[in-house]
Order: structure tokens, then sequence, then C-alpha cells
């Protein structure tokens, strides 16, 4: 099925990070360079949501290139892309191991996620964006070098010490509901590191000395942590989603409204046409009510978690 949404819409394509800021991304007509709104903290937030939700197409070399067929997207898909650009996507792709020919320097963390202790990898360029965009709640890069022996590292501490690659999102969200403190999380990431010693490294992977970073602050994640009272379903054409930003972390944000603390998927926005709505406009977007996660297990703990 082709689409006959209209070219000059600007369409959500989710919540970036960028140098510790976050901002509500659009995939705009023209050249295809990406506009951004920024999500800052204690901003009001309201919006209408327009007719249809539709495919954001390929993200390639900073520049986003449309859907060829404006495919119509189904409101609760937390992707925003076609089967076909999906797969075209993953074709040219270094999560998926098809860009190994990618010459830039890649960092290998650890990162924090209350009950566990991930690895990943990133380029070096791109410094904490990826941490952030995954909602780690700290992270120490351990070593870096290139993109083929980067994996390795990774694919070795999966295999050594039981490290995912890989944390769900609602172990992540259960997370920040006790986060813990700083120090506890630094205390988890260093035992991780030093455990990391006795293994035999990589050729191509150069081991640095682990220097935490919180982004707890960047997030505006309260140290008590945050246990929403509902979160929002996947909208409908005309939806009104209205609150104040009170965190934002990974792909969600957490807002302020007369229902209580209410926490929103961006992932579910991008595809859809937004128009500002008036401040005082209430929220009409259906609501699901959510339970407070209990306390989790310490990262020492996980390897009985997986």
């Amino acid at each position: 099925m082709t689409g006959e949404a209209s070219p000059a819409v600007w369409r959500a394509t989710g919540l970036a990070w960028s140098t510790g800021a976050a901002a509500l991304e659009w995939s705009t007509p023209g050249d295809g360079a990406p506009k951004t709104s920024p999500l800052d903290l204690g901003a009001a937030l309201a919006f209408t949501t327009g007719a249809d939700r539709r495919c954001t197409g390929l993200r390639r070399a900073g520049r986003r290139h449309a859907c060829p067929t404006a495919a119509p997207l189904p409101p609760a898909s937390r992707s925003a892309q076609c089967p076909a650009c999906q797969t075209a996507d993953r074709a040219d792709s270094i999560a998926a191991d098809t860009r190994l020919h990618d010459p830039r320097p890649f960092a290998v963390y650890l990162a924090h996620h209350g009950s566990t202790v991930k690895v990943g990898i990133t380029a070096v360029e791109r410094g904490q964006a990826r941490l952030l965009e995954q909602g780690a709640l700290a992270s120490t890069v351990i070593s870096t070098g290139s993109l083929l022996a980067a994996r390795r590292v990774e694919n070795l501490l999966g295999q050594a010490l039981g490290l995912p690659d890989r944390v769900s999102t609602s172990r992540k969200r259960a997370a920040r509901a006790h986060p813990g403190t700083a120090a506890e999380r630094a205390t988890a990431l260093l035992a991780t590191a030093e455990s990391v010693k006795s293994l035999s490294w990589p050729e191509g992977q150069t081991r640095t000395d682990p220097q935490i970073a919180d982004h707890t602050t960047t997030y505006g994640l309260p140290a008590d942590g945050l246990r929403p009272d509902a979160a929002i379903l996947p909208p409908t054409p005309g939806s009104v989603i209205a609150g104040r930003i009170t965190c934002r972390i990974g792909a969600d944000l957490y807002l302020h409204t007369p229902a209580g603390l209410v926490l929103l998927d961006t992932r579910l926005l991008a595809g859809w046409s937004l128009t500002r709505a008036e401040p005082d406009f209430p929220l009409t977007a259906h609501l699901e009510p959510l339970t407070a996660p209990e306390a989790p297990h310490s990262p020492s703990d996980q390897a009985s978690l997986f």
C-alpha cells in the first residue's frame, strides 16, 4: 500500500541526545537535514497527534531519507520503520555487523542499569550520546580501538563474565524506581572493570583506566527514583498529550499531569505529525495504570537473572 501523506508534513522521529541535551527530532521536507525541538527539564509539553502515522525512512550520514512509499505504521509499533526500510537499514548497520569496514575508533563501555551491568560499543566521536540514548544510569569506557576488535572484546566479556549486550526496557524502567546512589553505581562498575583485567585482551583495542560518568543528573532522575502512576498508550489520531517534563531518560519522557506522573515512550510518537496544543489543554491520550516495581537485586546477582 502506498501512502498519501502530504510531503509538507513534519513528522516526529523520536527523542535524540547530543552533548548532554535531549530534543524531539523531526523528519522534514527538503534536504533531509533533521530539525529538533529542545526537551528541557521543567518545560511544558503540549501537542496533538495528526491524522496518521507513517514510516520515517532511513538515516544516513546525518540526513534522513524518506520512505519511498510513505508506508503507514500501526499505532502500537515501537519501530518507526516499515519492513522494507528496516531491511535496508540493517544492510548498513553497526548493530547488525553489516558495516564492519567503518574506520572510526570505537570504545568498549560498561553501562549500569540497576540490577544489571552490560557491555557495549560506540564510536568514540559520539561521546556519551549512546549511553544517554539507552538510558544508562552510569557508565565507564574500558578500551578503545578498531571496530572489529571492539566487537571481539564485547563477545569476550559476554562469554567470560556473562555480561549481556542488551537490557530489556522493563528492567531499565524498574531501575529508575530505585536507582541507588552514585557511589553504589560507581562501585558496581569499578568491580566489573576490575574483573576484566585478568582477561586476555584482543589486539586492536587498548585498555583505558575506568573513569565513571554518572548520567542521572543529565536525565533529571531524582535520587529517590521515579515511580509513574500511568503510561500513555499508543496514540490515536487527535490525541492530546500534555504535561510538564520532569525527567527524560533514554527514549522516555516523564510528565507531571493532573493524572499524576505519566510515562511517555517517545518511540510511539515517531511517524506521527504533531501540532502544538494550548498548554492548558487536558490530556486526552489513553492511559494504562502502573504499579511501582520492587527494589531490584544488586548487580552482583545478575548472573542469576540471565
